[in-house]
């Protein structure tokens, strides 16, 4: 399985866009209701809980912390959550993101690999990584999401 890679510019700081993505009212914005629970630690376990299949508290991701700097990185394993697969913790990716100041942008880099073959996760994982990236930079940018019709 090939590396999930995808870089874009938002048209905001980087402390609004990493705002967006470990803070409750930007994780619930962009990640359908989601918040990311996490010391950042590296060696940690993060989650990201919200409304669906087991209520309120379903965990949809989770994973270990491997690398972490405030304001411009996040690495970590990723598993889908139990309510979508019995042998969820069988399927693992890394997740890692980068945020790096140009001009009076952010460049938001995203690559998603080191996926166990056969991962189940990884075609809805490719078609979901755009639509999120493209929430996160309307967000930044116009400090609203968009709307998918769900």
């Amino acid at each position: 399985m090939e590396a999930l890679k995808y870089v874009i510019y938002i048209g905001a700081s980087e402390q609004v866009v990493w705002d967006i993505l470990t803070k409750p009212e930007g994780t619930r914005q962009i990640l359908f209701g989601s918040v990311l629970v996490s010391t950042f630690e590296v060696g940690s376990e993060y989650k990201y809980i919200g409304p669906g299949n087991d209520g309120d508290e379903t965990v949809h991701v989770y994973g270990t912390v491997l690398a972490y700097e405030e304001g411009k990185m996040l690495s970590c394993t990723e598993h889908a959550g139990p309510s979508y697969r019995e042998n969820h913790a069988e399927f693992e990716s890394r997740m890692t993101f980068t945020l790096e100041t140009v001009g009076n942008c952010t460049k938001f880099t995203l690559v998603n690999d080191n996926w166990t073959p056969n991962n189940p996760s990884y075609e809805s994982t490719q078609a979901s990584w755009p639509m999120i990236l493209s929430n996160i930079k309307t967000l930044a940018e116009t400090g609203k999401t968009l709307d998918f019709g769900w």
